[in-house]
């Protein structure tokens, strides 16, 4: 079975061992005559792929208990993929979500590492600086750069401990990796998305 999560900027596909990460045009080029079975928060390009014949849109099946009416497909299907923890998609936004025993209790958005600094840069050009992924968050900053760097993701991690309790911690997206580096017993994985997909297929076998 193959999995597609069209995102805002690239189209991410599973194929039950790894993610692939295409652009939308190497996509529909690559995978055109392929059985996929997909998700998109994409809606501009709900054309394109709802005009390829072996694709087929799933969105309206990702539901979780208690979601709200705007809440994206995407952060509904990585609530699914387990049915308690604390659930964080680090991408162009980074959304961070708790569930327990299946059903949704709430979230917050924050900007991603690049819109961060993109905002800080549109203050002052003294603060156009470049994100420093080797920042410490064991000692105070001496540089702009490492102080933008220090404030982002002391703001994030705080946010997101306040939150987690006991409760396991969960990261994807592009940022993810990163982001999982500064919190203890975390797990990174970028299928996360693709295994709530694949808990509602599942369960729509059963019915």
């Amino acid at each position: 079975m193959l999995l597609a999560d069209i995102g805002n900027t690239r189209v991410h596909i599973y194929n039950g061992k790894e993610v692939l990460h295409l652009s939308h045009k190497e996509a529909i080029e690559q995978y055109s005559d392929k059985h996929v079975k997909y998700i998109s928060v994409k809606h501009q390009l709900k054309d394109d792929f709802n005009s390829l014949d072996s694709w087929e849109d799933i969105s309206e099946e990702i539901t979780i208990e208690n979601e709200y009416a705007t809440m994206g497909v995407d952060r509904k299907a990585l609530c699914l993929s387990h049915k308690n923890g604390i659930f964080v998609s680090a991408g162009s936004a980074i959304t961070v979500d708790v569930v327990e025993e299946g059903r949704y209790v709430g979230g917050f958005l924050l900007l991603g590492l690049k819109a961060h600094v993109d905002a800080y840069a549109s203050i002052s050009p003294a603060l156009d600086v470049e994100f420093n992924r080797d920042i410490s968050l064991n000692e105070l900053p001496k540089t702009t750069k490492d102080a933008i760097s220090f404030g982002i993701i002391s703001s994030i991690k705080i946010l997101i401990d306040k939150y987690k309790s006991d409760k396991k911690l969960y990261i994807s997206g592009g940022d993810g990796e990163f982001i999982s580096s500064f919190f203890d017993n975390s797990i990174f994985d970028e299928s996360l998305i693709f295994q709530g997909m694949i808990n509602i297929i599942k369960k729509g076998r059963e019915c």
